[in-house]
């Protein structure tokens, strides 16, 4: 038998602060994310989620969080005591699920308390707005150790614990906070885990966190909403390449990933030789600008935004038509975690990879960890050459092989001879 789930938020029986405030954000239907975990996290049990960028996954658990504190009568908090508390991997991100929360509760009379704490900022005022205990606190976990450490805030009263985009709090290295956060909670919570991708050691997590969960993985239909290109230059083209794109199809706003903090200002520079006006986002740049830069481009002020991976989780950038690959991910799931930024909530998106001869092999790897295969194709007047050239060629070698050694082959992958939409070049 199919199981039946709400086709509206007033079927959860939501407290009517909540619906009021979903009507006039125009949520007129949950999504697919909602309408499979709301009903269970109300009923307390622990959740396993998988889902698509963009599918709606804060609110999933974020409604449910703020019923539960406006529908019953609360005991005053112990101290800097935390009802509820949700871990993110970066700054960007802890500021943006407070910001929903926030959103959500506006109609609450001031009676639901929420805290953001990230680096990059002063600990003193995240430490002051912590006097007195918080409902909600949303936190990266290096911060989060940090004013343990000071006694700014106490976990012994956590009821709910988040852990949003686990997969990446592991992957940038948070194993250990993460440990350590774990051993200051009650043993008796309700513990929900939402990841994009399922690793081992997510997995291994699960296992230790979750007390029978409910589990659900999504594979949105909408995500064919996003198309998928590839484009082999000349490395030494590959600037040249992705200013004639800009200019040539003036896309309202686009999010190009580098690989490296300082491929950011470089590539910039380069850009703005080019008449081509860009602003970048790496974590280099002071929590303040990077805030003024991330809002100035929701806002559509900036229309060209060159990032580093930072950028590739969490970030919802309303209706953003094109992301770009100037430089390849290390990771296949960064891939895709990067390409989500387009083609969000159904909206038609576009992903450009530009690549050159020496990340080939790597694409391949990227593809098969997918399950993708995209067509290589060129542009015309920026072809790549069939054979890498020698000067990448000897970067490439590792070492100078024994005499007698005959070299090796390389494979040269097809490529279709078409403009950016895939029409046949003259």
């Amino acid at each position: 038998m199919t199981q039946a789930f709400a086709t509206t938020f007033a079927e959860f029986g939501l407290h009517n602060a909540l619906l009021s405030r979903l009507v006039e954000l125009d949520y007129q239907v949950p999504t697919p994310i909602q309408a499979q975990t709301i009903g269970s996290i109300l009923a307390g049990k622990d959740l396993l989620a998988g889902a698509n960028t963009g599918s709606g996954k804060t609110a999933a658990f974020a409604l449910p969080l703020l019923h539960a504190l406006l529908s019953k009568p609360l005991k005053p908090l112990k101290g800097n005591g935390v009802r509820a508390l949700v871990l993110v991997p970066t700054r960007e991100l802890a500021k943006q699920v407070a910001d929903s929360f926030k959103s959500y509760a506006v109609h609450s009379n001031g009676a639901i308390k929420v805290v953001a704490a990230f680096g990059g900022v002063s600990v003193n005022t995240q430490m002051l707005a912590l006097r007195g205990g918080a409902d909600i606190v949303v936190a990266t976990p290096g911060r989060l150790l940090d004013l343990l450490s000071s006694n700014a805030l106490k976990l012994a009263d956590v009821s709910t614990l988040v852990l949003d985009e686990a997969d990446r709090m592991l992957s940038l290295g948070f194993t250990d906070e993460i440990g350590q956060i774990l051993g200051l909670l009650p043993k008796k919570k309700q513990t929900l885990l939402f990841s994009a991708t399922f690793p081992e050691e997510v997995r291994q997590l699960t296992d230790a966190l979750l007390n029978s969960p409910l589990e659900i993985q999504l594979q949105n239909p909408e995500s064919s909403t996003l198309v998928q290109r590839v484009m082999t230059v000349n490395r030494e083209k590959k600037t040249a390449l992705l200013a004639h794109l800009l200019n040539e199809h003036q896309w309202r706003q686009v999010l190009i990933f580098v690989g490296a903090k300082n491929s950011c200002n470089h590539l910039a520079q380069k850009l703005a030789k080019r008449g081509i006006t860009a602003e970048v986002f790496h974590g280099d740049k002071a929590q303040g600008a990077r805030s003024r830069v991330l809002e100035g481009f929701k806002a559509g002020d900036i229309q060209v935004l060159i990032a580093t991976d930072i950028a590739a989780r969490g970030l919802d950038i309303e209706k953003l038509p094109v992301v770009i690959n100037f430089d390849l991910p290390r990771s296949p799931a960064d891939y895709m975690h990067r390409i989500g930024r387009s083609g969000r909530a159904g909206e038609v998106g576009l992903a450009l990879s530009l690549l050159s001869h020496d990340e080939y092999h790597h694409f391949t790897v990227i593809e098969k960890k997918n399950k993708i295969r995209l067509e290589r194709e060129q542009v015309a007047g920026f072809e790549a050459d069939e054979q890498m050239p020698e000067a990448l060629l000897e970067q490439e070698k590792p070492m100078a092989k024994p005499e007698g050694t005959g070299k090796k082959k390389r494979k040269v992958l097809p490529q279709a001879n078409v403009d950016i939409w895939g029409n046949k070049a003259d």
